[in-house]
């Protein structure tokens, strides 16, 4: 299946795709490692923020830092992936918006529980939320973007759904504040990763 996009560019988008995925990769590993060398944490009510504070902290701070890179660089190579009068900046500007809002969460820490609420806290609570946000509505502007553009029409058959899916999830994370914040969290997590993981290997069958 060969793609949209010029000949001459390809080596860019597979530049652009290696480093989403190897951003993608350092998350996962970094996400994993920490629920091992952090046992004190209960990972079903613990939020992904707590990992921040602490001991190896900094170690999630920078595979935000590297997500958000990824979600630049996925969006930039979906982009020019895609025939020219199919291409729109708007995915690519919800990316960067998604992987800024990330890496401010990352460096802003929250409110821990029994203290009083702080600027940084506050920070860090609109920056998270912003984060979830940006990403699902640029999955969801990327996946109407695959309908444009008739070599992708077949990947938007589960690619739309499934980012509709993942923008719901965080309204439903936002408004049931009854469920176990940790494991809700992590998996709306898991579910945005694995689709930006199944758009890269659509990505690169095109590139072949």
């Amino acid at each position: 299946m060969s793609t949209s996009c010029l000949p001459a560019q390809r080596p860019a988008i597979r530049r652009a795709r290696h480093i989403a995925a190897a951003s993608l990769a350092a998350f996962v590993a970094a996400a994993i490692a920490l629920h091992l060398l952090r046992p004190e944490l209960d990972p079903v009510s613990s939020q992904m923020s707590l990992y921040l504070i602490g001991d190896w902290g900094p170690l999630l701070q920078i595979a935000y830092v590297a997500l958000g890179v990824g979600m630049v660089a996925l969006g930039w190579a979906l982009r020019e992936a895609h025939a020219p009068p199919a291409r729109s900046a708007a995915a690519l500007l919800l990316f960067a918006l998604a992987g800024t809002s990330l890496s401010i969460t990352a460096y802003a820490w929250m409110d821990m529980p029994g203290v009083d609420r702080s600027l940084e806290g506050l920070i860090h609570g609109v920056s998270a939320q912003g984060a979830f946000l940006f990403a699902t509505t640029g999955m969801v502007v990327q996946a109407l973007g695959f309908l444009r553009d008739p070599a992708w029409r077949r990947t938007a058959r589960w690619a739309l759904p499934w980012a509709l899916l993942c923008f719901a999830s965080v309204w439903v994370l936002a408004v049931w504040r009854d469920v176990p914040r940790g494991l809700a969290q992590k998996t709306v997590i898991v579910l945005i990763l694995g689709w930006m993981i199944c758009v890269l290997r659509a990505l690169a069958s095109r590139l072949r």
